[in-house]
């Protein structure tokens, strides 16, 4: 996928994880399902505005779920290597 590369090529993220998923959503009064693509996106909480700027510029939807769900615990050697793959 173009844009998890662009994620880690820019160093916004370290890795992204890309799952395909079936959602069933309601977006102006009509159920809608549709298959869509998870992106998981390891990176900085400062590289946030950066990502979110770039998926809204990415992709065609007019509402994308973007979500910043804070680390509580992790492994340091993985919270380290997280933090030399990316730029803040």
């Amino acid at each position: 996928m173009r844009l998890a590369s662009e994620l880690v090529d820019k160093r916004l993220a370290a890795c992204v994880q890309a799952s395909d998923i079936k959602s069933t959503y309601r977006w102006k009064g009509v159920v809608e399902r549709e298959k869509e693509v998870r992106l998981l996106i390891k990176a900085r909480h400062a590289n946030y505005k950066d990502i979110e700027a770039l998926i809204k510029s990415t992709l065609s939807y007019q509402n994308p779920e973007v979500l910043a769900i804070p680390i509580a615990e992790g492994s340091q050697l993985y919270l380290d290597w997280i933090d030399d793959e990316t730029t803040a």
